[in-house]
């Protein structure tokens, strides 16, 4: 590989771990050689890529451009160096973020097409709570997201439905009706449990405010509380014959594809938008 084509590789592995210390490590370069590389990359482009700040590092609108073009520069590399007379089809890591039902129950359907029509494609699937899902999007962690879709989506971004699933209120089978919440911590599946609460004049005891909709119904199965999921978890969930539905009057929830609008001209991207499962 060649100095520029290695300066491109270690740029997108930057860009993948926003940490210059993995990279570094990972890449087998100095932490002084990694910003050297990436202060060239900068002053070649004549744009700021990165921007270290007190939250981390960060790929810039600059960088996420100079991104699809490195990732198309290096396949039209490999291309040329494996001797094809032409292009054999999308190639590169594509980072998408789910939670671990949404893993289970949506991801294979929707990224079948995907799959089928560029198998070169490398899926680098992350998991974790929801309600983080379209900050680390947002943020360029990863380069798509499939979470519940908010009244007000961020400008930033752009969504396509893929599910409508209802919410819930599900309480252990042997536990009595009047035994506190479990909620989640943050997110919109909490928003919904509120305004029901509000709406119904309930004043809720909070037992425990878990992260993910996993481990609420862990907690409600162990007795904890009442708590709120979507149904897509509760049907999905091993511990759902332990548990039973209450009657309550929530909104369905909206989960969609979600990607940055900045991000919908990139091969990968356009690629995985495009195709409907």
């Amino acid at each position: 590989m060649s100095a520029e084509h290695r300066e491109l590789d270690l740029f997108l592995h930057l860009a993948r771990t926003l940490n210059y210390g993995r990279t570094s490590l990972e890449c087998h370069v100095s932490a002084a050689t990694l910003t050297r590389t990436i202060q060239r990359l900068e002053t070649r482009a004549g744009a700021q890529l990165l921007d270290r700040g007190p939250r981390g590092v960060v790929l810039t609108a600059e960088g996420r451009r100079f991104s699809a073009y490195a990732e198309q520069a290096l396949e039209l590399w490999a291309d040329y160096r494996s001797g094809s007379a032409e292009p054999t089809g999308l190639s590169g890591e594509l980072r998408i973020f789910a939670t671990v039902t949404a893993c289970q129950t949506l991801l294979p359907d929707l990224l079948a097409p995907l799959r089928e029509e560029h198998p070169q494609i490398r899926l680098d699937i992350r998991t974790g709570d929801a309600a983080a899902a379209l900050a680390r999007l947002d943020e360029g962690e990863v380069d798509a997201a499939v979470a519940g879709i908010p009244k007000r989506l961020p400008q930033t971004l752009v969504s396509r439905p893929v599910a409508v699933t209802d919410l819930v209120l599900v309480k252990a089978r042997e536990s009595p009706s009047d035994v506190p919440y479990v909620v989640p911590a943050r997110g919109l599946v909490r928003e919904a449990a509120f305004r029901w609460f509000r709406k119904t004049g309930v004043k809720p005891v909070i037992a425990a405010e878990p992260d993910g909709h996993e481990a609420l119904l862990a907690l409600v199965a162990l007795g904890c509380g009442t708590g709120v999921v979507p149904r897509l978890v509760l049907e999905s969930s091993a511990v759902r014959d332990q548990l039973t539905e209450l009657p309550a009057d929530l909104k369905p929830l909206t989960i969609g594809l979600c990607a940055r609008r900045a991000d919908l001209h990139r091969p990968l991207i356009a690629a995985l938008w495009d195709l409907r499962p």
